[in-house]
C-alpha cells in the first residue's frame, strides 16, 4: 500500500490545488479502500482498479474489484473492531466530515467499484482528470 499512496500522493501534489487536510484524508481513504478490496475480494479478484480525478470542484478517489459483495459500513461497536475492523466506517466518518460523498456501484461484470470524493475550496477553470493506471 506505501507504494499506492506515494503514487497518489505525488500525482495530486503535481496539480498544485489540493490543500494537504484534503489530500491526507484522500490518502486515508484510499488506504482503507484498497486494504479492503486486498482483504476481502482478493479471492475471486486478484487484480484492484484505483482512479483518482479531480475536477468540477471534487478531488475522487475509487476503488474496483471484481467481487461481487456490496460492503456496507459497521457500527461503531467495540467487538466489531476486533473481529473486522472499522475501515468502511472510517471512510464514510471522514468523508462526511470533510463535506464530501461516498457510495458502493455495482459494475457491469459483477463487481464493484467503492468511491468517495472530496470538495475542494476552488478550482482552476479547466477541470482535470487524472486517473491512474490499474494496479
Amino acid at each position: 500500500m506505501p507504494q499506492l499512496r506515494h503514487a497518489v500522493r505525488d500525482l495530486v501534489r503535481r496539480r498544485g490545488v489540493v490543500p494537504e487536510d484534503t489530500l491526507g484524508n484522500l490518502l486515508l481513504i484510499l488506504s482503507e479502500l484498497a486494504t479492503n478490496a486486498v482483504q476481502h475480494a482478493a479471492l475471486l479478484s486478484p487484480e484492484i482498479g484505483v482512479e483518482v480525478s479531480l475536477q468540477r470542484g471534487w478531488l475522487r478517489v475509487a476503488v474496483e474489484d471484481g467481487h461481487p459483495y456490496r460492503p456496507k459500513a459497521l457500527d461503531a461497536e467495540p467487538e466489531h473492531e476486533l473481529l473486522h475492523g472499522r475501515g468502511l466506517l472510517l471512510v464514510k466518518t471522514v468523508t462526511q466530515e470533510a463535506g464530501g460523498l461516498c457510495d458502493v456501484e455495482q459494475t457491469g461484470t459483477g463487481g464493484k467499484i467503492i468511491w468517495a470524493a472530496l470538495p475542494l475550496p476552488r478550482l482552476p477553470a479547466a477541470g482535470l482528470t487524472s486517473p491512474l493506471n490499474r494496479l
